[in-house]
């Protein structure tokens, strides 16, 4: 039985608790930013359905180089959610500007073509070694299935490193082609380039949005009987439309910036997903016969918002049997590696480099 004194204790802590997070509120959707209305202690609260109210008290790293120090404590004020002709312009002019930055940075020469029906880039190095002239590595691009975020900012960095032909593939996007447009088109630029190279000497990776499409893509060359790939590249991704999990409710695009509400299942890219079963295999490879996968890179970071998509699916190939090799970064937020001035991106762009290296062609 529950004494007084400890009943009143309780109570005094809940009211207390109470406070505390009436208190976080406004700072939680940007409101309030002075030192005097964020809390400076850790409180939580759990209710009996398991929902956690917390707040914590997060010092910057120093495990992480003092230029991402720099890059998560970026205390930009917080918009609201833009639309989505305004997300696709800002992105938009990210690409147009990142790319042009990554091309001073990593000289390739890039000229578009149509590769079976679909616009691409293809990004060559200056230089390629003999050994590498019959390689090509396939991009799938980020940008939340609705925007080009990536394409050349992931395509550029990878080519120059790996010293490989990069084909960078510009795929239709939600919400005017959902779910399965983006795989059958860079499932088309795939079986075109099968007719000039061998299924070995060619890797898919993408970045984000691209990084699901990897794996979608992969299970979808499977189901049609079609060589794999010799890698796969699944840099902040998921395999897993049909749930919310951990990392989704924890982390914004910026990491621990912005506001943030728990989403339901719906709310995961219903754009992409549109009216399409979430369970079925083919949209989140998660629940796919995954045996036989290439060997595949999964890279994320301890504040990506699909640091559990990533992980999630990195393990649902372990029991499938098939080779992986996982690399979390510390600290950083979400497709961190479109930043060049981080070491922690020159970092990650050589794991990613030196995997196809070892990976393809063998």
């Amino acid at each position: 039985m529950m004494t007084l004194g400890r009943k009143l204790y309780r109570q005094a802590f809940t009211a207390a608790l109470t406070a505390a997070l009436l208190a976080l509120a406004p700072a939680a959707v940007g409101q309030a930013n002075s030192s005097n209305a964020t809390p400076q202690t850790d409180t939580w609260h759990i209710d009996p359905d398991g929902t956690t109210h917390v707040t914590r008290v997060i010092p910057v790293p120093k495990t992480i180089s003092p230029e991402a120090q720099k890059f998560i404590s970026n205390a930009a004020p917080v918009t609201p959610e833009p639309t989505l002709a305004v997300r696709r312009v800002h992105n938009n002019a990210f690409r147009i500007a990142q790319s042009a930055r990554a091309r001073k940075l990593f000289p390739v020469n890039v000229k578009e073509e149509t590769i079976g029906g679909v616009r691409c880039d293809l990004i060559t190095p200056l230089t390629v070694p003999a050994e590498k002239r019959n390689r090509v590595l396939i991009n799938v691009h980020g940008g939340g299935f609705n925007a080009d975020s990536g394409s050349l900012v992931e395509g550029v960095p990878i080519a120059y490193l790996a010293q490989t032909p990069v084909v960078s593939v510009y795929y239709r996007l939600a919400p005017e082609h959902p779910f399965p447009a983006a795989v059958k088109d860079t499932v088309a630029v795939y079986k075109a380039l099968l007719k000039t190279h061998r299924a070995k000497d060619m890797a898919l990776f993408g970045t984000s949005a691209g990084a699901t499409l990897t794996g979608e893509v992969a299970v979808e060359l499977k189901r049609e009987g079609l060589p794999l790939p010799g890698a796969l590249g699944i840099f902040s991704g998921t395999g897993d439309m049909s749930q919310p999990d951990d990392s989704r409710n924890t982390y914004t695009l910026s990491g621990y910036r912005g506001p943030l509400k728990p989403l339901a299942a719906e709310e995961i890219d219903p754009d992409y997903v549109g009216q399409h079963d979430r369970k079925d295999p083919f949209l989140s490879p998660i629940y796919a016969d995954l045996h036989g996968m290439p060997p595949t890179l999964f890279i994320t970071s301890t504040r990506d918002l699909l640091l559990s998509g990533t992980t999630n699916l990195d393990r649902a190939f372990l029991r499938a049997g098939d080779k992986t090799q996982l690399v979390v970064f510390e600290a950083l937020p979400h497709a961190f590696w479109y930043h060049y001035n981080l070491p922690e991106t020159r970092e990650a762009l050589g794991i990613m480099a030196r995997f196809f290296d070892e990976n393809v062609g063998r």
